[in-house]
């Protein structure tokens, strides 16, 4: 597990009508940040986006539909953590759950059964100078999004 990355396990209420799931609230204790904006992306199957990370920004992540596989990679000077992965899935037929990724944990998603519909919240507003990029083949990662992933 990278330092700093934490998942909130989410309650369902379902009946026969459908479900109510709360997703986050201004206190939990995996959102201290403060509410920057709120996004929803639609992404079709076998897209890759990755690496994207920031230096000041603390995404939270929850996938409405679809099954994504996503990876981390902790790029922090002085995180116990440095240049350590971790690769999960989430949504379709994963725990409904919440991810919060901190500044400098570089993050990217393949969606493996879409269209994926994935809401984001962040702690700031879009800022161009806080987002960074990194190439989704970058060797010092050594992240192969292509990999054969076993759905349980």
């Amino acid at each position: 597990m990278i330092h700093g990355i934490a998942f909130k396990e989410l309650d369902t209420h379902d009946d026969e009508r459908g479900f109510f799931r709360e997703v986050i609230r201004h206190d939990d204790a995996i959102f201290h940040d403060r509410f920057g904006q709120m996004s929803h992306s639609l992404v079709q199957t076998a897209v890759i986006k990755a690496w994207h990370l920031h230096r000041f920004q603390t995404d939270w992540w929850y996938i409405a539909s679809g099954l994504l596989r996503v990876g981390l990679y902790d790029t922090r000077e002085a995180s116990p953590t440095r240049r350590q992965t971790m690769d999960f899935l989430m949504g379709d037929g994963q725990p409904a759950r919440l991810l919060k990724i901190p500044p400098g944990v570089a993050h990217g998603y393949r969606v493996l059964d879409g269209p994926a519909q994935v809401i984001y919240i962040t702690s700031n507003t879009y800022n161009p100078d806080d987002e960074l990029r990194i190439p989704e083949d970058d060797n010092e990662i050594g992240f192969d999004w292509q990999k054969d992933v076993k759905i349980p």
